[in-house]
Parts: C-alpha cells; sequence; structure tokens
C-alpha cells in the first residue's frame, strides 16, 4: 500500500461530513476516462505520504473532523490496506471507502470497519470489460460485491461516471435493473482532466444526461445527477 495523497478537509467526498481524504496508489483496471490517471499509472514514481504522518495528523482531528475517506486507485487492489482502515476507525472516525467492487472478499473482510461504501458502477454487464479498459474481466466478482454491499446493511451509494462514447441510454436501462431496489445511485458526467488517461472523449449535453437519467429512473426512481 502506497499513500500517493493526502486532502486534509473536504466537505464533498463524505456526504454530510467534513473528512479528510487518503488517496492511495494503483489499481486492476484502466479506465480510459479516469482522472485519476496519475494514481492509475505513475504511481510507482509519486512520492510517498508516510502511514505514520497521515495518522499523526487524524489524531490530532479528533472532534474536529467526522470522518476519512480513502480511495484512490482502487484501494483493496493492497492486502494491508485493511490494516491501515483498522488504524483509522480506532482513532474513532467515521470510515468511507472508494471502491470499484473487484475484490469482493477483501470488501468483506474489512467491512467492520466501515460506515460507508461508495461503489463504482462502470457500466452495464455486457460493456463492464471495455469501459474498465481491460482485456478481461470476470464481471461475477463485480457482482458479488454488489450483492454483498446490498445486504450489507452499512451506508452507501452506487455511482456511474457517464462518458459519450461509452455509454447508451439502453446502458443506463441495464443498470437500474441490475440496481433495482437501491436508494442512492447517481450519475456522474465526464469531465477531461489534465489527468484523464486518454483525452479521446467528449462529454454528454444537459439534455442527454437527462435522458439517461430518465432510462435509470425507470427503476431507481432516486436516481441522481451529481456534479452537473
Amino acid at each position: 500500500m502506497k499513500i500517493c495523497g493526502f486532502q486534509k478537509l473536504t466537505l464533498l467526498d463524505y456526504p454530510g461530513k467534513t473528512a479528510a481524504t487518503v488517496f492511495l496508489g494503483g489499481c486492476n483496471f484502466r479506465c480510459p476516462f479516469c482522472h485519476n490517471g496519475d494514481l492509475v499509472l505513475t504511481h510507482n514514481s509519486m512520492d510517498e505520504i508516510k502511514r505514520e504522518e497521515v495518522l499523526n495528523f487524524l489524531s490530532k482531528r479528533k472532534g474536529l473532523l467526522d470522518g476519512v475517506c480513502v480511495t484512490g486507485g482502487e484501494p483493496l487492489l493492497w492486502q494491508d490496506t485493511g490494516d491501515f482502515l483498522k488504524e483509522i476507525k480506532e482513532l474513532g472516525f467515521l470510515l468511507k471507502l472508494d471502491t470499484n467492487g473487484y475484490f469482493p472478499d477483501r470488501l468483506k473482510s474489512v467491512a467492520e470497519y466501515l460506515d460507508y461504501i461508495a461503489m463504482d458502477i462502470k457500466n452495464s454487464p455486457h460493456a463492464y470489460c471495455t469501459t474498465a479498459g481491460l482485456e478481461s474481466l470476470d464481471i461475477r466478482e463485480i457482482e458479488e460485491s454488489v450483492d454483498f454491499i446490498k445486504t450489507s446493511g452499512i451506508d452507501h451509494e452506487f455511482r456511474t461516471t457517464v462518458v459519450k462514447g461509452l455509454h447508451t441510454e439502453e446502458d443506463m436501462e441495464e443498470i437500474g435493473k441490475w440496481l433495482k431496489g437501491e436508494n442512492k445511485y447517481f450519475l456522474q458526467p465526464y469531465r477531461e482532466t489534465e489527468k484523464v488517461i486518454e483525452k479521446r472523449f467528449s462529454e454528454f449535453e444537459p439534455s442527454e444526461l437527462e435522458k439517461l437519467l430518465e432510462a435509470v429512473k425507470k427503476y431507481i426512481p432516486t436516481a441522481e445527477l451529481r456534479g452537473v
């Protein structure tokens, strides 16, 4: 596990809470539209923030921060992430994990420390592999994580970054059927930044985003657009 970034205060990453965010390097996916390309592709050459430095800072912020968000990259790529999550939890913070869901066994093993899970749903099952930037992918791992999160009793959300050229209304309907019964599902529009892995995509127009949302809302009436 390598800590590549540390935001000492965020009002956005943990819904309704003041939090700090820890960015772990490395990911098993290569989503071409990923906006954290440095954490995915070049984390080995990035400066490392010492674990003790983060924990010492957090220990001094008890009562001032509500929680901590651990994100990436993919935090569960590393087996020792669980130990880090436990250390944060023992400091008394609420703990949120961002994950792509490809490591269901590791997710289950750290669930006791988590107060909130945010899982990325890359696309409908038939388009998952391409959207994740992989040659092959076992969708059963993703499905297992989705099923676990749904029944875990842990507060959670599912979310999809929608990219023109990768997502269609039909895909949104399929995702809606898959996640039917969920209360918190968000569509987040793709925005190109300097750290995007492949700068070859375009953004949906507001009217197009509304159509994608309507396709989802047939099955998840509470679905929302986020970041528009």
